[in-house]
């Protein structure tokens, strides 16, 4: 993964996250995948606003290919990998200690809801995704 495109968000992990095996939890990667995508909402959305929001998750997959512990932070890297009409995959990867932990995607689409229908991604928008558009590295 290119360094200078990937958008990157540091988390501390908490010890509430870890489990009985002394690890993170397999269901914290996906709140932290989520957290991580807020640069990518705003490019949508720039406010958040919650009363227009103009996108809806269609899928996603998590690989987890390390443990993650306590006591050290991770980064998630996010970027995106495919970029469609309507919808686009966002690929991401937790780092902790300078070693890949886990990988995920996860398909989002621009979505109204008034209409329950997907609608074109702006032009606009294409562009900022386009800036952080690459693909994975850990298969």
């Amino acid at each position: 993964m290119t360094e200078q495109t990937a958008l990157e968000t540091t988390f501390d992990v908490r010890f509430y996250e870890t489990d009985a095996l002394a690890h993170v939890s397999n269901t914290v990667l996906v709140g932290w995948f989520e957290a991580a995508r807020e640069p990518v909402f705003k490019m949508f959305s720039p406010t958040l606003d919650l009363t227009n929001w103009p996108l809806i998750l269609a899928s996603y997959k998590v690989d987890f290919l390390a443990q993650i512990f306590y006591g050290q932070p991770v980064t998630v890297k996010t970027y995106i990998q495919r970029l469609g009409g309507s919808s686009f995959d966002v690929g991401q990867e937790v780092w902790q200690n300078n070693h890949c932990c886990a990988k995920g995607v996860t398909t989002m689409v621009h979505f109204d809801y008034q209409t329950q229908k997907a609608v074109p991604i702006p032009d606009a928008v294409r562009q900022q995704l386009t800036q952080i558009m690459q693909e994975a590295t850990h298969d």
